[in-house]
């Protein structure tokens, strides 16, 4: 019986589960993540407007791995030895015949000040603290914005950002509030969101505008305070911070001999592997792949990847080459709490649709399909 290791419990990390179960019921499979626990990242921005709490984001793992037949190990990674074969975990090791990594990125808070900003995608506590926060504000000056990894530019997750600054102009307004708050969006990059395509950056732009969203685009980014947030270029008032930093590996890489991306990343190849190593896959936010320089991080991209992962693996143990690949593929609905921007792009063709209410209700409704198999 061959023996599986994943690491993580995000997207990739359970895309890979059903996928090795379905190719191969005999397989032994082990995962090893701090909790069994899966954070549906996406819904966040639902929860300081109250459409989510938070807590109904956080899906208990434990009977999709009994109906999977999967070990859950609680733990985190610490190393790796034997060429892959031997992971090493805060309780113990694993020895495996597979390995697949999906333990997803870490965000880099070196900039001055980090600490007066909230990364929301940290998970439930910080937008909770963004929730708690607006509420108890009589008005002022909240600030997003997001930046990317200097080393590698296409390694950051910025989308969001946009989520909750609609999503914020929105509440406020349904408040009757938006008047005492001035809204900033900044960001080094002078096309903030280029990824999805030149006609998304422009409805972005232009939404924010006509929201009386005030922008800060193009300067590098020098630090923030308790109370502003400081650029090359200028210094402005925010009493509430939103910052989503740059991702890179995750720590435990440094205790192996993995190949690292100029940005920090594990190196892929097009079937995600890892070069050097045998029959040890990543996907996901762990991995740096070859492709056009708008491919996403985000939980879509990382499922696509954690399929071609686990069939090639299973190949490998069939004794076949691996040849699966995924395609790059971009889709999202920019959220605005009350309706959406559909975005979709491929190498082939970039589509953009005006938002419209019923993307929010087809993103809820996606929410809730994609949850049912964990739940």
């Amino acid at each position: 019986m061959q023996r599986v290791t994943i690491v993580g419990s995000g997207f990739a990390a359970l895309t890979a589960v059903i996928t090795l179960r379905r190719l191969d019921p005999e397989l032994e499979i082990t995962l090893v993540s701090r909790k069994p626990e899966f954070m549906y990242y996406p819904g966040l921005i639902w929860v300081p407007c109250g459409l989510r709490t938070g807590d109904d984001l956080v899906i208990d793992l434990r009977h999709f791995f009994d109906r999977m037949k999967v070990r859950h190990m609680a733990g985190e990674a610490t190393g790796l030895k034997n060429g892959g074969r031997l992971l090493e975990t805060t309780h113990g090791s694993v020895e495996n015949d597979g390995l697949i990594i999906a333990s997803g990125g870490r965000f880099i808070k070196k900039l001055p000040g980090i600490e007066h900003a909230i990364v929301p995608c940290e998970g439930v506590a910080a937008v909770k603290e963004i929730r708690d926060r607006v509420r108890a504000m009589d008005g002022g000056s909240i600030a997003m914005g997001f930046a990317s990894n200097p080393n590698e530019q296409s390694s950051m997750r910025g989308g969001p950002i946009f989520e909750f600054l609609f999503g914020m102009d929105n509440q406020l307004r349904r408040e009757k509030r938006r008047d005492r708050f001035d809204l900033h969006f900044f960001t080094p990059a002078e096309r903030p969101g280029n990824r999805l395509g030149p006609k998304a950056v422009d409805g972005l732009l232009a939404e924010m505008k006509r929201c009386g969203i005030r922008t800060h685009l193009g300067h590098k980014l020098k630090g923030f305070s308790p109370t502003a947030v400081t650029t090359e270029a200028e210094e402005f008032a925010a009493d509430l911070i939103l910052f989503m930093p740059g991702v890179t590996g995750n720590a435990w890489f440094d205790n192996t001999d993995l190949p690292r991306s100029p940005g920090g990343l594990l190196q892929a190849d097009a079937q995600c592997r890892v070069p050097g190593f045998e029959r040890v896959y990543v996907a996901g936010d762990s991995g740096s792949f070859p492709g056009p320089d708008w491919m996403p991080k985000q939980g879509h991209m990382a499922d696509l990847q954690a399929r071609a992962a686990a069939r090639n693996l299973v190949g490998e143990f069939a004794g076949r080459a691996p040849k699966a690949t995924f395609r790059v593929e971009l889709i999202c609905i920019v959220d605005t709490n009350q309706s959406g921007m559909l975005v979709a792009r491929t190498e082939k063709y970039n589509l953009v649709l005006p938002s419209m209410r019923l993307f929010h209700w087809l993103k809820r409704f996606f929410e809730w399909m994609y949850l049912r198999r964990y739940r």
